[in-house]
């Protein structure tokens, strides 16, 4: 290690730690709040402190450290929330058709005949890196084109999907701008 790169390293750790030992308390606090749940805030808390860790010597470049750190833990916070909310469908449509939300049943019983009805560049782009979780990057290795094509493909073929589904389908919005009523299409 250069006698540089040392420096950095030995003033990234005290200026964390400084920072950490002022804002744990709140950050615990803040999370505890939003969430009720005390083992989950330790989770965050933890992911939180590795994140500051691993940016060594750039986090005391860090201006607003008490910002930085919340920003951190509202994100990791977010990503928690989508993880729970993702939940295969396992059972019948027809069975559970009353308690799912509009949204879900447009997805059920609207999405996949729109996306048939897509071109197949934009129905193959949509059904791999949406659908199948396929990376952009590995769908543009698969078919010869760079990663900027392949991204302005994706945002292209999502924008006639969206637009098809709310022609087709007559999506109404409410006030939230959240999916509140449809026209089904089998």
């Amino acid at each position: 290690m250069l006698e540089s790169d040392s420096k950095k390293h030995g003033k990234a750790f005290p200026c964390a730690i400084r920072a950490w030992q002022k804002y744990e308390q709140p950050l615990l606090q803040w999370l505890f709040k939003q969430t009720g749940d005390k083992q989950l805030v330790q989770d965050i808390l933890q992911d939180v402190f590795v994140k500051v860790m691993n940016q060594q010597a750039t986090f005391c470049d860090v201006r607003n450290t008490k910002a930085w750190l919340f920003r951190v833990a509202k994100n990791l916070l977010i990503d928690h929330a989508r993880k729970r909310t993702f939940q295969p469908i396992n059972s019948d449509v027809e069975e559970e058709e009353e308690i799912l939300a509009p949204v879900d049943l447009l997805a059920l019983s609207c999405l996949p005949r729109v996306i048939s009805e897509l071109s197949q560049a934009d129905r193959e782009i949509i059904t791999a890196c949406d659908l199948e979780g396929v990376s952009q990057q590995s769908f543009a290795n698969n078919h010869g084109l760079t990663l900027a094509a392949t991204k302005s493909r994706i945002r292209r073929a999502r924008e006639k999907l969206k637009q098809n589904i709310q022609l087709s389908c007559q999506v109404k919005l409410d006030e939230n701008q959240q999916v509140c009523c449809f026209t089904r299409r089998d």
